[in-house]
Formats: structure tokens, C-alpha cells, sequence
């Protein structure tokens, strides 16, 4: 008698996103980046009020911001008002602003005593880790969030990305400069990554004559 080989019956595992809201988060709106500067600013927390103001100027993905080194953006005994990394995913240069308000943050942040002698602008506290994790980036996003009353499964990381040039592009509607402070490779991609914003602009084209 010939025994089939049958497959092997494996347990149901439950989908990763099962309870989990997926696709694209939100970019925060004006109002929201401001609350959650204030809460910061009355906490006293000077290390994660440098890091907010830092990824909504720069723009850049978790993985690159938290491995940004002192050097990057200071020099000459002062925070530079423009700066240029190389991007981890793409290995392009982006450049990107720092405005008065980072500034001043990251300036404060320089004088705290876990900076001495610290090569990375987020130094981890732990010896074996150098700078913070993606992970506790993540957190710490979360925890913005939540501090002002928002879901935080509608926003993530790439909010803190998206939140700046959704308000460039809504403003003026250049596609360009986008793609150019994104770091994108190819324009197709600025368009996906900006989403609704994209529905926006097809509205008031619609409402328009010539």
C-alpha cells in the first residue's frame, strides 16, 4: 500500500496587521507640530525637543536620522543653517535646512553633559550602542503623538517626514522642490509618497478656467 505524501498541516497564524492600521500615516498638521513643541518646551525635555525640531526641517527617514553625527551639522562653533548627509537607502546626497528655532534647540542640546565627547547627535545609553535605535525613534514618535490627543496607529515615523513638504507642496504646489528635499531618485515616487496631497491639487485644478 503506497502512503500519499500530503503536506504538512500547519497552525493558522494571525495576519501581522491584523488590529493594525496600514499604508500611508498622516503628516502632522501645523497646529499639531507647535502642541507638541510646547509640551516639550514645558516638560523641560531638551534632548527630544531637538530631535522633533530636527526631523521636521530635515526630513529625513528614521534610519538616517538617528545616525546623524555632530559633525553634520555643526561646525565653526555653530549649528550650520544648511546641512548634507548621504542617504542610507539611495547612497544620493540630500541637503536640508535647519531653521533659527532648531537651531536653538540643538544648541541647548550640545551643552547637556551626554555630549561630551559624543561623535553621534542622538547618542544610545547604553556603551554598545552608539547612537538610539529606529525603535526607540519610533517610541518616541508614538509618544508625541499621544501627548496631544492624537491616534498614534495613524501616525509613524514618516509622518515626521512627510509633515513639512505636505505643507510645502500644499502651498505651492511644486512638485520639484519635493522630490529635492525627499532625497527621491525618480518624480513617480514624490507623487505615491504625497498621496492625498495629489487629489488636492487635481481639486483646484478642476476649479479653474482658462
Amino acid at each position: 500500500m503506497t502512503i500519499a505524501n500530503l503536506p504538512a498541516i500547519r497552525a493558522c497564524r494571525p495576519a501581522w496587521n491584523k488590529c493594525h492600521l496600514v499604508g500611508q500615516k498622516r503628516p502632522l498638521l501645523p497646529k499639531h507640530v507647535w502642541a507638541i513643541r510646547v509640551r516639550l518646551e514645558l516638560a523641560g525635555n531638551i534632548r527630544d525637543l531637538a530631535i522633533f525640531n530636527t526631523v521636521i526641517d530635515s526630513k529625513l527617514r528614521g534610519c538616517d536620522l538617528v545616525k546623524l553625527e555632530v559633525a553634520d551639522v555643526y561646525a565653526a562653533g555653530q549649528v550650520k543653517e544648511r546641512a548634507s548627509i548621504i542617504q542610507s537607502k539611495t547612497q544620493k546626497p540630500v541637503r536640508f535646512e535647519l531653521s533659527e528655532g532648531t537651531r536653538k534647540s540643538l544648541e541647548d542640546w550640545f551643552r547637556n553633559p551626554l555630549m561630551i565627547g559624543s561623535e553621534y547627535l542622538w547618542p544610545g545609553r547604553f556603551h554598545e550602542r552608539l547612537h538610539i535605535s529606529t525603535r526607540q525613534y519610533a517610541r518616541l514618535v508614538r509618544d508625541w503623538v499621544t501627548s496631544i490627543g492624537l491616534e498614534p496607529s495613524s501616525y509613524g515615523t514618516h509622518s515626521m517626514r512627510r509633515t513639512k513638504v505636505a505643507e510645502i507642496y500644499r502651498k505651492t504646489g511644486n512638485l520639484r522642490a519635493v522630490q529635492l528635499l525627499l532625497g527621491h531618485t525618480k518624480m513617480d515616487s514624490t507623487v505615491r509618497y504625497l498621496g492625498a496631497e495629489i487629489e488636492d491639487a487635481l481639486a483646484i485644478a478642476e476649479g479653474i478656467e482658462v
